[in-house]
C-alpha cells in the first residue's frame, strides 16, 4: 500500500528558498511516475512539476520554470521539490501523488496515491 508523506513546507519571504520531501512507505518511488501539485485557496490544484519512474526525464509548469526543481531518491524511497526565488503566487497547499504510469504527465487524473498535503506561505 502506497502512502505518501509530506514534509518542508512552511513561512518564507519572497525572494526565499524551501525544499519539500515526500517519503514513499510503500517502496514505490522506483516503479512509477511522481508528480508535485499545489491548490491554492478557491483554485483547481495544478501540477508544478512531474518526473519519470528512473527519474530522467522531467516536466515543470510554465508558472515554476527556472524556479522549482523535482528530482527523486529512489534508494531513499523519496520525492523533493526544491522551491526557489519563491512569491507570494506560490502561496498554496502542496502535494505529492504516484501515478498510475512509469511516463510523466500533469494530468491529475493519472495519479492514484496522494499524500495529505503541506502548507507552503510566501510572505510579501
Amino acid at each position: 500500500q502506497v502512502q505518501l508523506v509530506e514534509s518542508g513546507g512552511g513561512l518564507v519571504e519572497t525572494g526565499g528558498s524551501l525544499r519539500l520531501s515526500c517519503a514513499d512507505s510503500g517502496r514505490t518511488s522506483s516503479d512509477y511516475a511522481a508528480g508535485w501539485f499545489r491548490q491554492a485557496p478557491g483554485k483547481e490544484r495544478e501540477c508544478v512539476a512531474a518526473i519519470s519512474w528512473s527519474g530522467g526525464s522531467t516536466d515543470d509548469a510554465d508558472s515554476v520554470k527556472g524556479r522549482f526543481s523535482i528530482s527523486m531518491d529512489n534508494r531513499e524511497d523519496t520525492l523533493y521539490l526544491q522551491m526557489n526565488s519563491l512569491i507570494p503566487e506560490d502561496t498554496a497547499v502542496y502535494y505529492c501523488a504516484r501515478s498510475f504510469y512509469k511516463h510523466y504527465s500533469r494530468d491529475r487524473t493519472t495519479y492514484g496515491a496522494w499524500g495529505q498535503g503541506t502548507q507552503v506561505t510566501v510572505s510579501s
